[in-house]
């Protein structure tokens, strides 16, 4: 049976505290070892993913909706005004989960080759969605990006073009984040992930494991990245807003890439894409010999 409650201030709820506050939301959660998802389709495809449910904080209108993958999972049930005295805004979905973090694979073994998980929805028995073992050769490696809804519409990128997993330099911004699940639609918890505790010689590890490393650059002096020759294994980098990549990756790096612009962009000022967008045309153009055997 749900547990209706009426007072924001309820410490069954502290879980759920000032979502938008983001240096508590940082401590907390890394306190607790636990993350939030934010409607009822990023939901399911956490519970799909096998991440443990902590509890659910609701209103009625989303009981029935969810009542299929909550099983015996705690469920608070409130009203739209003590929804919005928690969590700090008015969630337009209705619901939200709290949820375990499950262990992050080492980056050793998302370069070799991890399970990937296939989020199964609408079906009653999520055991861990479904896991299919492969051979990782296009991975993502992001330096120091610290918007998380950038961080989540990257993988949402990633996970849509075959991208097998992502690498995150320390200081990047944290997947799980409910702003990057969010923007993400649950595609954070479909690609395998890991993040680096050596920022200067992280490029040593990838060479190592056989990975052909391609920085992203706005500078136009660079390779075009459709003509580049692409090896077995690739890494392409991608920089923080704003700055790009450091010149330690750009000069580490085996080639730099460009994605070439317009000239008469180029003459008008506009000599770059933001990250996200051009993300996306970058993960396009690694993947164009996806046709391969893998």
């Amino acid at each position: 049976m749900p547990d209706y409650v009426t007072d924001p201030a309820d410490p069954r709820l502290t879980d759920y505290t000032r979502l938008r506050d983001v240096d508590l939301r940082k401590s907390l959660e890394a306190e607790r070892g636990l993350f939030v998802a934010e409607g009822e389709k990023v939901i399911r495809r956490a519970i799909g993913a096998g991440y443990p449910i902590r509890s659910v904080l609701t209103t009625a209108r989303w009981l029935e909706p969810l009542a299929d993958v909550l099983g015996d999972a705690t469920v608070y049930v409130v009203s739209d005004e003590t929804m919005l005295g928690v969590a700090g805004f008015q969630v337009h979905r209705g619901a939200l989960a709290s949820m375990e973090r499950l262990p992050l694979p080492s980056v050793e073994r998302v370069l070799a080759g991890t399970s990937r998980t296939v989020v199964l929805e609408d079906l009653v028995d999520h055991s861990n969605g479904e896991r299919a073992e492969q051979h990782t050769r296009r991975i993502l490696v992001l330096e120091d990006l610290v918007d998380h809804s950038n961080v989540g519409a990257i993988f949402r990128c990633a996970a849509a073009l075959g991208v097998d997993g992502i690498i995150l330099s320390p200081r990047c911004a944290d997947p799980l984040y409910r702003r990057a699940v969010k923007v993400s639609m649950g595609a954070v918890f479909s690609i395998p992930y890991a993040r680096m505790d050596n920022w200067f010689g992280g490029l040593a590890r990838l060479r190592e494991a056989g990975f052909q490393t391609l920085a992203l650059t706005p500078d136009q002096r660079a390779t075009p990245i459709d003509t580049v020759k692409l090896e077995d294994r690739v890494a392409l980098l991608l920089g923080a807003e704003g700055d790009g990549l450091s010149s330690h990756w750009l000069k580490e790096a085996d080639e730099a890439v460009c994605i070439p612009m317009s000239a008469a962009a180029m003459t008008a000022g506009v000599d770059s894409l933001n990250v996200v967008a051009a993300a996306a045309i970058a993960c396009h153009g690694l993947m164009r010999s996806a046709e391969l055997p893998r």
